[in-house]
């Protein structure tokens, strides 16, 4: 069998930027799809963050995150509370501004 170098070159040139553009395709997709979440949500982050602190007096916003959950945008909240060892969850509805829930979970929950 006889192998065309500048052909196997070529080929694995085209292999190689094949491979990343996928990788940018796929950190593209993640970009992507935060901006397209934000772009459905009607209610800001300072607005969802408003209402969180409402429902949990005294407690301290730690981490935040827009996300599509059980078929709701929501708007997710990890606070933490004096006095208390476990993180509070609040998680608002992005279109509509309702509490969706309000949970409990250990601090080294993930």
């Amino acid at each position: 069998m006889r192998i065309n170098i500048p052909t196997a070159l070529s080929l694995g040139l085209a292999a190689g930027l094949l491979a990343g553009c996928a990788s940018e395709d796929e950190k593209g997709e993640k970009s992507d799809s935060q901006v397209q979440l934000q772009s459905q949500a009607k209610i800001t982050k300072e607005q969802a963050e408003a209402i969180a602190m409402a429902k949990v007096p005294n407690g301290t916003i730690k981490e935040s995150e827009l996300e599509k959950e059980n078929g709701h945008l929501q708007w997710s909240f990890d606070m933490t509370v004096p006095d208390r060892k476990d993180i509070t969850e609040v998680n608002i509805d992005a279109k509509t501004g309702d509490v969706l829930n309000i949970g409990h979970e250990a601090p080294d929950a993930d």
